[in-house]
């Protein structure tokens, strides 16, 4: 494991922080070389990201990603509206600027906020599903230009299709390759208007995208339980997508709630460092939430959201921030048992590498467990049919149905679960941590952590591509192996990598897609000690599939 850095937890220098001036120069005046594997574009699990300073995320980048889109568009016969959004992310209005431009002059109805301000992930797939209800032809998709929970120098774009969800891999090696294409030929055939003009075309529409997703939240959150019942909330948007959002929310449902910093900022100082002591707005890293965390006392439940909030941080009394396993389990074993309305055919979705006390829920709930690779675009198709319930990953991300049962968002929304915290502690009378600790004592505390091992270019290639028959071992940590699996057994895609199960824990290896190691997420239900011994004999097995 690396070693925690001193500024962690810590809000920093002046000296330490981005350059914003320099950033945005950055964007515009270096121009990406694709014969340089690190300046191309490559969409990983969530779109294309980088930094301008490492000529990873430039003006050439997104002019060649939306003239891609656009073609991608005519090639599926997409032909409604374009709902585009953007964080706080200092690159997201340069490359929202740049998007424009190619949109425009393909002339797409495109959508932008009326205000010129900030969309969460969340609420642009909310718009793209709420205006293809009901229709075969004439379907919206969207654009969400944000590179998540990173450091104030990185930028991102993401392309959701008409499903509302993030797009599925065939789609994204699409766009990346014809990208990389019109970058190879000097964007020679890249389409493109003058800012100020593409701005003014009548195709580029201002749209009100708070109204109806606030006015829609009581179709998927108890917000009047949670008005009754008093509950005294904390909301740190972190400086991130949904600041603008919560006083709507707050003012229309009679919320008692307090907006804890409503400050942007795209050097984003107000936020204290992240382990590694970069800013960093990664709501489920305690460093990164100190400050809320040393708020928990004054409310009877608090969260927050990364900057495109997508993602969700609970803090409760008495643990403070909830580990995003932990709460995934406790909004499972609540929603299934508090939702009338919902089929008791409807399956939990998870991803392989989230905690094995979610499989311990489903069960003692009596419903299917549906466990899938890493990425929440694989619980896609169950949220638009009707048969997953929730689809939740453990990097603090999830979305589930409305109370009706009919889908509420394909992509991860992390507002709805800050919002159901409120709602299980208003229903309840007990927050999600006191839930948590209920649920574990009956069901087994689970210990779970990841660490990152050594591992070359050659060596991870060899693990993405491993059958359980080269994996030697019949016992992990004194336990028998139920089960080695390299592929999903909710749909059977490969893992790109290996889990190995017994009764009492698991781990799962799969190798980084942008560093030199590969990660081990590793879980006992037994202690800490046990964890460590799962670890060990893990990263000591791999060593030996490697040198075979």
């Amino acid at each position: 494991m690396a070693s925690l850095s001193p500024f962690a937890g810590k809000t920093l220098d002046p000296s330490q922080l981005t350059d914003i001036p320099a950033l945005i120069a950055a964007y515009y005046d270096r121009k990406p070389d694709v014969s340089i594997p690190t300046q191309r574009v490559s969409f990983g699990t969530s779109g294309h990201r980088g930094s301008s300073f490492h000529t990873s995320f430039n003006e050439g980048h997104i002019l060649a990603i939306c003239e891609a889109i656009c073609r991608h568009r005519k090639a599926e016969g997409i032909d409604g509206p374009l709902f585009v959004g953007m964080d706080t992310h200092a690159l997201s209005g340069p490359a929202q600027r740049s998007a424009i431009e190619v949109f425009a002059a393909h002339g797409l109805d495109v959508r932008v906020d009326q205000n010129e301000g900030f969309t969460p992930t969340p609420v642009i797939s909310h718009a793209i599903l709420t205006y293809n209800k009901g229709r075969t032809t004439g379907l919206a998709d969207g654009v969400v230009i944000t590179p998540s929970h990173n450091p104030p120098s990185d930028g991102g774009f993401k392309y959701n299709p008409p499903n509302g969800g993030p797009a599925d891999t065939a789609i994204t090696k699409a766009i990346q390759d014809m990208a990389n294409g019109f970058l190879a030929e000097g964007l020679k055939d890249v389409k493109r208007l003058p800012y100020e003009e593409a701005r003014k075309a009548t195709c580029i529409k201002g749209y009100d995208y708070v109204t109806p997703y606030v006015a829609d939240l009581d179709s998927v959150i108890d917000m009047k339980a949670i008005r009754d019942a008093g509950v005294k909330i904390g909301i740190d948007p972190l400086g991130g997508a949904a600041v603008h959002y919560w006083k709507p929310i707050i003012e229309r449902y009679g919320l008692n709630a307090t907006i804890v910093n409503e400050t942007v900022d795209p050097q984003f100082a107000f936020m204290t460092a992240d382990w590694d002591g970069q800013i960093r707005m990664d709501c489920s890293s305690p460093y990164a939430m100190k400050s809320l965390i040393g708020m928990a006392d004054q409310f009877d439940v608090a969260f927050a959201n990364d900057t495109d909030a997508d993602r969700h941080g609970i803090v409760a009394k008495p643990d403070g921030l909830l580990n995003p396993n932990h709460y995934l389990a406790v909004a499972i074993a609540y929603l299934f048992r508090n939702r009338p309305d919902w089929s008791p055919e409807l399956g939990v979705g998870k991803t392989l590498v989230s905690s094995g006390l979610i499989d311990r829920v489903a069960k003692d709930l009596g419903r299917k467990l549906v466990e899938v690779p890493v990425g929440l675009k694989w619980f896609v198709p169950g949220l638009i049919d009707g048969s997953l319930g929730f689809g939740g990953e453990e990097s603090a991300g999830a979305t589930f149905l409305r109370r009706d049962g009919t889908v509420w968002t394909t992509d991860k929304d992390g507002l709805i679960l800050g919002l159901l915290a409120a709602e299980i502690t208003a229903k309840t009378g007990k927050n999600p941590s006191e839930q948590y600790r209920e649920l574990s004592a009956r069901l087994g505390t689970p210990f779970y952590a990841r660490i990152d091992a050594p591992a070359n270019a050659e060596q991870k290639a060899k693990l993405s591509k491993l059958s359980p028959e080269q994996f030697p071992l019949e016992t992990l940590a004194g336990d028998k192996i139920i089960s080695k699996l390299t592929r999903a057994p909710g749909n059977d895609a490969p893992i790109g990598g290996l889990k190995v199960v017994t009764e009492n824990g698991w781990f799962a290896a799969r190798p980084s897609g942008t560093e030199d190691v590969y990660k081990i997420y590793a879980e006992s239900f037994k202690s800490k000690e046990h964890l460590h011994a799962i670890q060990t004999e893990a990263q000591e097995a791999i060593s030996k599939v490697f040198e075979a």
